[in-house]
């Protein structure tokens, strides 16, 4: 008979769709030790045939909790993990404002990977969703620094850069990049179909930047039934936005103004080449290492700092001390940021140490 695997290598999935299943498979490839869950018992029992999951019950002294779940069900289904387990428990969902303001626990952290496929529930399950990818998480007073620690460092293993925001600020951000960005695309899907009844050539030529534009409007449309309700005030707000700035636009071109389009398109095109990419030469990190204060969530604050300040932590791993028991956070980041980084960090009453890797 064998060993049981240890609770640090044992998880739980509650939700076996897209996000689900990708969590099952990527773990699973890692040698962790998956129990998995869903309303549809079809989907477990081909999850479980596909050797994405050991066991279809919670383990109740797994390692961590993962709530993947639609959005409307997440805090209900958090509350049930956390009374029905003793590890760790995090959610996946797209919005956090709502599980925020109803889960007050120290075992618990909003989390959401930025990752997504046209491919719809387990048969788009992926082990690799989530390289390179940014994953965020939300913690909040109530979350202690080691359930901070431990799901960040899982999100880490499975290839993500970690990111910290409040719950409020996230979902504001998701709304420009996200949630508004799907709702332009499926609006410019449909106004194409329209017109190739009158123009029937017009989607035989649709390809390129078109086809890129409007990728994502392929995903499924129930989904977002859920996040449109749960985040209506952020994404009104952006739509809001977007229909003043389109109306400059319009105005722009309808008056052949050259040189405002000229701006136009020339900060958008300096905007988009600046967004931010993952720096991989070790030559051109720095190792920061920051010993964290006895105080709640210090830890997650060093990682709400780095997204204030723009600054990429490509990895990290956070260790207690033998003296006390207090922690030390170790985290790369870009060299050319390490100033910056040191100067806020000193600010925020931290004394980071900071070396060049190169």
């Amino acid at each position: 008979m064998s060993e049981p695997s240890p609770p640090g290598r044992r998880a739980n999935i509650i939700g076996l769709g897209l996000i689900g299943g990708s969590l099952a498979k990527a773990l699973t490839a890692r040698q962790w030790i998956v129990s998995g869950v869903d309303t549809d018992l079809r989907r477990v029992a081909r999850a479980r045939e596909a050797g994405l999951i050991a066991a279809n019950t919670l383990d109740p002294d797994a390692y961590v909790t993962f709530v993947a779940v639609p959005v409307l069900g997440v805090p209900d289904a958090v509350a049930a993990a956390l009374a029905a387990t003793t590890g760790f428990v995090t959610d996946v969902a797209s919005v956090k404002a709502g599980v925020a303001s109803r889960i007050e626990h120290p075992r618990f952290v909003g989390g959401h990977p930025m990752a997504g496929s046209e491919q719809d529930g387990l048969d788009g399950a992926d082990a690799d969703l989530f390289e390179g990818t940014v994953w965020v998480l939300t913690p909040t007073t109530t979350t202690s620094d080691d359930t901070f620690a431990a799901v960040a460092g899982v999100a880490s293993e499975l290839g993500a850069e970690v990111v910290v925001l409040g719950p409020a600020r996230h979902d504001e951000v998701v709304a420009v990049v996200s949630h508004v960005p799907h709702l332009v695309a499926a609006t410019l899907m449909n106004l194409a179909d329209q017109r190739s009844e009158e123009h029937t050539a017009m989607l035989r030529l649709a390809a390129g930047g078109f086809r890129d534009m409007t990728r994502i409007a392929a995903g499924h449309p129930a989904i977002w039934l859920d996040i449109c309700a749960e985040n209506r005030p952020a994404i009104v707000g952006v739509l809001d936005d977007l229909l003043r700035e389109l109306r400059i636009t319009r105005d722009i071109v309808d008056n052949q103004q050259g040189d405002g389009l000229q701006a136009l398109l020339a900060s958008a095109r300096r905007a988009r080449t600046n967004l931010p990419s993952r720096v991989t030469n070790a030559e051109l990190m720095a190792e920061v290492r920051v010993p964290i204060p006895d105080r709640p969530g210090a830890a997650a604050e060093v990682f709400g700092l780095a997204a204030e300040l723009g600054v990429n932590i490509s990895d990290f791993e956070v260790f207690h001390s033998a003296e006390g028991g207090r922690g030390v956070l170790i985290a790369i980041i870009d060299a050319s940021q390490s100033d910056l980084f040191r100067g806020g960090l000193l600010a925020r009453g931290f004394r980071p140490g900071i070396r060049a890797l190169g």
